[in-house]
C-alpha cells in the first residue's frame, strides 16, 4: 500500500486531517479492504509527525471502524465499514399536522422563531456559561470517573435552598432533589403520584407535553379554561367534584402558553378547592423567575403537603447545560431520589457545578435581571405590533417570554403555520397547546424571537395572503 505525504494546512490539528485523509482514502475505495498499512514507523516518516499524533489518528480511525489492529500485526483497512441502509432518509416520526409543527418548534434549524419555547441564543450569556465551565474542568472538586450523587450536587442544593427561600419557600435541603430536565423531572413524578386510570387536571390551554407526558401514564385527563380571572371558579368546582382529580398540573406565574399568572386572591381560592377535595398540585416554575415582580409561588403559600414544586434553568441558561430541580414533601422526596437511582436518571455533575458556581457568583441573578428588563422592553413592541396586525389579546402582558394572541378574523393558526415553514418561519398555532376548538383561532409569540423586523414583516405578508383566501 501507499501511503502520500499531506499538505498539513495551518491551523487545522494535524490528527484532524490525518484522519480525513486516511477516511477518504478507505472509503474512495482507494485502499482496498483487508490491505495493510505501512508501519507506524513508516507512517511517521512519511508524513513528518510524531508517533502521538499517527497514534492518535489511528485510534480515531478505529473508532469510526475504518481500521482495525492486531498486536505485533499492525493495522489493516477494515473488510467491512459502515455504509447507509439506502440512500434515501425515512423520517419514522409522526407526520400528522400537529406533529410536523411541533418539531421545529424544539429544534434550531429554522431561520424565524417567532413560535420558539426557547430564548435566541444572542440573548443568553454564553460567555459567562463558558467561563463557569471552564472553571469546573479544571476544578478538582469535578469527579470525573464518578456517578453523580443520586439526590443531587449537595452545593448546588444548598444554593437552590437559599434562593427558594428568598422566594417565601423554606425547605430542608434533603426535600431539594435535581434531575436532568423539567420533562424527566415531571415523567418521574407522575410515575410516583399517578396510576393508570386516575383522573388528572390541566389548564386549557397549556403546554403540549403535558398532554405527550400523561398520556403515557394511561390516566384520564380534564381540563379548565384558563383565563384572565384565573378560572370560573364555580366550573372548577364543579369539575373537581364530579371529575374528583388526584393530581393538578398547572404554572402560577407566566404559564406557557397564556403568560398569565395567578393574583393573591386566584391562588388563594385554588389552593382553598383543590385541597377541600384532596387535589394534589404540582406546580410547574420554569419561567416564573422572568417575571418582573413574580407573585408567591403555590408550593410557598400551602406547603409542600399540598403542592409540590417544579423547576429549573432550560429557558434563561440554556437548553444544552440544562439542571431542574424538585421540591417536595420529605417521602416524596425520597422515593424520587431512589426512582432516580434506580431508573438511571442521576444528573450530570459537571451541569450541576456550572449552574451551582452561576448562582453563587452571582452571574445568574445579573443575567436574569438583564433578560427580564429586555423582555419587557420587547413585549412592549410586541404586543402594539399585533395589534396593529388586526390580533386581539386576551392575557395582558405581564412580562416573560410569551403573548398568546387571537388572530384576525378568518385566519386558521394551523394553517398559516404550515405555510409559514414553507418561508423558513416557525409559529405556535392553539391548536398544539390544547384541544379546544377555540384554540384554532390563536397563537403564542415569542417576544424575543417576534421582536425583528424582518421576521415581522415575513408574517405579515403570510398573515394577508391567509386573510385573502
Amino acid at each position: 500500500m501507499f501511503v502520500s505525504a499531506i499538505a498539513f494546512v495551518e491551523g487545522i490539528p494535524k490528527v484532524q486531517q490525518i484522519v480525513e485523509a486516511f477516511s477518504q482514502a478507505i472509503e474512495g475505495g482507494e485502499w482496498a479492504p483487508g490491505s495493510k498499512l505501512p508501519s507506524v514507523r513508516e507512517l511517521t516518516q512519511v508524513l513528518g509527525v510524531s508517533k502521538f499524533t499517527l497514534n492518535e489518528a489511528l485510534d480515531r480511525l478505529r473508532g469510526r471502524n475504518l481500521l482495525t489492529s492486531s498486536q505485533g500485526r499492525g493495522y489493516f483497512v477494515a473488510m467491512e465499514t459502515a455504509r447507509p441502509a439506502s440512500v434515501a432518509w425515512v423520517d419514522l416520526l409522526p407526520q400528522d399536522l400537529l406533529s410536523v409543527l411541533r418539531r421545529p418548534l424544539v429544534n434550531a434549524g429554522s431561520e424565524l422563531r417567532l413560535g420558539s419555547g426557547h430564548l435566541p441564543e444572542e440573548w443568553l450569556n454564553t460567555e459567562a456559561i463558558r467561563q463557569a465551565m471552564r472553571s469546573v474542568v479544571r476544578a478538582p472538586s469535578l469527579r470525573i470517573a464518578g456517578l453523580g450523587t443520586p439526590a443531587g450536587l449537595l452545593p448546588l442544593r444548598q444554593a437552590l435552598q437559599q434562593k427558594l427561600h428568598t422566594e417565601g419557600l423554606s425547605v430542608p435541603v434533603e426535600q431539594i432533589i435535581t434531575t436532568p430536565n423539567t420533562v424527566q423531572g415531571l415523567d418521574m413524578l407522575m410515575r410516583l403520584l399517578v396510576r393508570p386510570g386516575d383522573t388528572v387536571l390541566l389548564d386549557a390551554p397549556c403546554y403540549f407535553n403535558f398532554h405527550a407526558n400523561l398520556a403515557l401514564h394511561g390516566v384520564k385527563v380534564v381540563t379548565i379554561q384558563r383565563r384572565p380571572d384565573g378560572f370560573d371558579f364555580t366550573a372548577l368546582e364543579q369539575l373537581l367534584a364530579e371529575h374528583r382529580p388526584s393530581l393538578y398540573l398547572t404554572t402560577s406565574v407566566l404559564q406557557n402558553p397564556t403568560g398569565h399568572s395567578f393574583s393573591p386572591s386566584q391562588a388563594f381560592r385554588l389552593l382553598q378547592l383543590t385541597q377541600q377535595y384532596r387535589c394534589h398540585i404540582v406546580e410547574d416554575d420554569l419561567y416564573g423567575d422572568l417575571h418582573p415582580n413574580p407573585l408567591p409561588r403555590l408550593a410557598a403559600l400551602a406547603g409542600l403537603d399540598q403542592v409540590t414544586y417544579l423547576s429549573g434553568f432550560s429557558k434563561i441558561l440554556s437548553a444544552n447545560t440544562r439542571v431542574s430541580y424538585v421540591v417536595a414533601a420529605a417521602q416524596l422526596a425520597a422515593n424520587l431520589t431512589h426512582m432516580k437511582l434506580m431508573s438511571g436518571g442521576v444528573t450530570s455533575e459537571l451541569f450541576e457545578h456550572v449552574v451551582y458556581r452561576m448562582l453563587s457568583e452571582g452571574s445568574y441573578a445579573k443575567h436574569r435581571k438583564r433578560t427580564v428588563q429586555r423582555l419587557q422592553e420587547a413585549g412592549g413592541r410586541v404586543e402594539q405590533w399585533l395589534k396593529r396586525c388586526g390580533c386581539e389579546l386576551p392575557m395582558a402582558y405581564e412580562g416573560g417570554m410569551f403573548i398568546w394572541a387571537r388572530l384576525p378574523a378568518g385566519v386558521n393558526g394551523e394553517q398559516l403555520a404550515q405555510e409559514a415553514l414553507k418561508h423558513s418561519m416557525v409559529l405556535a398555532p392553539g391548536a398544539l397547546f390544547g384541544y379546544d376548538p377555540a384554540n384554532r383561532d390563536s397563537m403564542r409569540f415569542n417576544v424575543a424571537h417576534t421582536d425583528e423586523p424582518r421576521a415581522q414583516r415575513r408574517f405579515e405578508t403570510l398573515l394577508a395572503k391567509a386573510a385573502r383566501a
